[in-house]
């Protein structure tokens, strides 16, 4: 007989993005965390007594929890496959934060696990699940800007060891702007453009080490071992291009996402972001043209909350393993483009995800 109610969460990962994660999944009526655990058992169990969350420790204490049904995994990225594994053994769906892996042979073969054991792999990020995104989707399907041709995306920041109290992680495999970043993008373009056919790269590191600007390890210098500058130029399976810039290199704070259609320009929100304002600039027009001001209806977990939903109709979920699976082989083949200075081809595809029906309520109790 199938379950039914909320459906049962544990979250491995007790870091700064937990704190997200839980109030959203615990102000859902649809999904309930019942358990977290961490390698450092004492920060797993001061999260769950901020959330009132019943069970707490290792990590055990979630892949040998019974009530959990989806394990939402927010470890570093080198441990996601592991951490991934161990909850597909354990008889869980699994939702990784970004990147699903970090190479294409581990992601691969976790997929294949979970297919194996007729379980499910969802994952991060979620934003083109929100309001501004979905909404931009809607907007250039209809046609309004003509028919897409390329976009552009520019992500600039100083780098994110200024605010972040632990932040060496994302300046090593695994992370940088283009692994960090650029998965909120990507994921916004495949769903706007479809899958990525090819990719050239050029990347550069401006320092080999930088400096935590705030919290208890204020001041402590580490180690930085990818680029933190990449740009790249990429085509489509359907024909059309994008161009884009990730840094963690420039004084100037840029976040663009720009689809350039043949009767127009649409500016879209900020792909790290759920919502914001929609503009259109026409050919002939002066300024930029306000479509829409879309409002968020839930922030991160959201793809939980929906995989939850999906789980309970027997029908697929959005942010499926496939789609995050192509949005890291084109960050692979990124990769590799900067190491032999050609175009690289993206060996997966993917299809574009349904979108949300126009009554979604991520608040209500439908399951």
């Amino acid at each position: 007989m199938a379950k039914t109610g909320p459906v049962g969460v544990g979250i491995i990962g007790a870091g700064v993005i937990s704190k997200t994660y839980l109030e959203n999944l615990n102000s859902f009526a649809d999904t309930r965390v019942v358990a977290i655990g961490d390698i450092v058992t004492e920060a797993a169990e001061s999260r769950a007594k901020e959330f009132d969350v019943p069970a707490y420790g290792a990590i055990d204490a979630v892949l040998k929890n019974d009530d959990v049904e989806i394990v939402v995994n927010l470890t570093t990225p080198a441990a996601h496959v592991e951490v991934a594994t161990a909850a597909i053994l354990a008889g869980k769906h699994v939702w990784n934060e970004k990147p699903l892996s970090l190479d294409r042979e581990s992601g691969g073969k976790l997929l294949a696990a979970a297919e194996s054991a007729g379980l499910r792999v969802g994952c991060a990020p979620d934003t083109f699940l929100g309001a501004g995104l979905q909404s931009a989707r809607k907007i250039i399907d209809s046609g309004a800007i003509g028919t897409p041709l390329t976009a552009l995306v520019l992500m600039q920041s100083p780098g994110p060891e200024s605010w972040h109290p632990n932040p060496a992680f994302l300046f090593q495999e695994g992370a940088g702007p283009l692994f960090d970043i650029g998965p909120y993008y990507l994921t916004a373009l495949v769903q706007s453009f479809g899958p990525v056919a090819s990719i050239a790269s050029l990347g550069s590191k401006s320092r080999e080490q930088r400096v935590i600007g705030s919290g208890p390890k204020a001041g402590e210098k580490f180690d930085v071992t990818v680029p933190t500058h990449v740009g790249s130029l990429a085509r489509f399976e359907s024909g059309q291009s994008f161009q884009s810039i990730f840094s963690f290199d420039s004084a100037v704070r840029r976040t663009l996402l720009e689809i350039n259609g043949t009767e127009g320009t649409l500016l879209m929100p900020d792909p790290n972001t759920f919502a914001g304002e929609i503009k259109v600039r026409r050919p002939a027009g002066e300024d930029w043209e306000l479509l829409e001001t879309t409002t968020e209806l839930s922030s991160r977990g959201t793809g939980v909350l929906d995989m939850a939903r999906a789980i309970r109709e027997d029908r697929p979920h959005r942010a499926q393993g496939a789609l995050a699976y192509h949005v890291l082989d084109i960050m692979v083949s990124a990769s590799e483009s900067m190491e032999t200075s050609e175009f690289v081809k993206v060996q997966s595809t993917v299809e574009r995800a349904e979108p949300l029906p126009d009554d979604w309520d991520p608040k209500a109790a439908t399951v």
